[in-house]
């Protein structure tokens, strides 16, 4: 075994998409740096940050209560759900994490989701159509990929980023309404680069912003499926469940499901093929991407 394959058994993936997570932030905290020095200075980018952050942190910190209820979510335990629990049970002692609270969603569609805003208020849910449909090592699988975005704090660090996405666009919109009424820049300004800085905020700011929000995502469910694999030494256990949910994602809208919480399930419920220049704005990477990584670390594991 070489360096190389040494260096991706023993977590490599996961440290560059850990990496390319902070890259990215980096990146967008840059962004509203900018953005806030066009339009209002740093007081007018730090009152916007502000704002944005007042209004995620409701988010953040409500989040399990309002998506629980939101899909009518009911809460087992071990009378109820015993070998759901079991199975949850045994991943977060494997993994050395406090047991979530487990949902059940009566739907016909399969998939599921975590959420809570740290391990200690974590909870995982899983609709009737997904116990119906995987075996259980594929429902391993995906409980271990929940368990991971509890783990490393995805819920946070969506917050965070959609704070300062949040942010950003509600500077594009402050200067949208600044070049209709012609205020919020000097006078002297140079009109052609007024028109290119007033471009560069309505339009070109955003649209930056959601495509890392969008990448940060896509490299979370990486690190997710990863981690997952490695905690059950069965990665394609995991590959199959996703080629069943995608399926279904293909060919059956989840009734219940909203674009806001899309990117909290395990497959996107409204995805597509992901074979074009629209996976750039989605919230999970290809299902296809995200197999042939499983595949790559199933080899790595051997």
């Amino acid at each position: 075994m070489n360096e190389f394959q040494l260096w991706k058994k023993h977590g490599g993936v996961n440290k560059v998409n850990t990496l390319k997570t902070t890259v990215l932030m980096a990146a967008l905290t840059g962004l509203l740096i900018t953005a806030g020095s066009f339009f209002g200075g740093t007081r007018g980018m730090t009152v916007m940050f502000i704002v944005s952050m007042l209004m995620n942190f409701f988010s953040y910190w409500y989040s399990d209560k309002i998506v629980l209820s939101m899909y009518g979510a009911r809460e087992v335990d071990a009378q109820t759900a015993p070998e759901l629990v079991r199975l949850v049970a045994n991943l977060a002692r494997k993994d050395n994490l406090p047991m979530p609270r487990v949902y059940i969603i009566d739907t016909d569609t399969p998939n599921a989701f975590a959420t809570g805003r740290d391990p200690e208020h974590a909870a995982v849910a899983v609709t009737t159509s997904l116990l119906r449909g995987l075996t259980t090592s594929e429902l391993e699988g995906v409980m271990a990929h929940e368990l991971s975005h509890v783990k490393h704090r995805d819920t946070l660090i969506s917050t965070m980023v959609s704070s300062i996405a949040g942010a950003i666009t509600m500077l594009a919109n402050m200067a949208q309404w600044a070049a209709m009424f012609g205020f919020g820049r000097n006078d002297d300004d140079d009109n052609a680069g007024g028109i290119v800085g007033y471009l560069f905020m309505i339009i070109l700011a955003p649209l930056a912003a959601a495509l890392i929000q969008f990448a940060i995502s896509r490299s979370r469910e990486y690190m997710a499926d990863e981690s997952a694999g490695r905690l059950t030494g069965q990665p394609m256990e995991l590959a199959s469940a996703l080629r069943k949910i995608e399926f279904y994602a293909q060919n059956r809208v989840m009734p219940e499901a909203t674009p806001a919480t899309s990117h909290m399930f395990i497959i996107n419920p409204f995805s597509g093929s992901g074979a074009s220049l629209m996976s750039l704005f989605s919230t999970h990477p290809s299902t296809e991407a995200r197999i042939q990584k499983l595949q790559e670390l199933a080899q790595s594991m051997r």
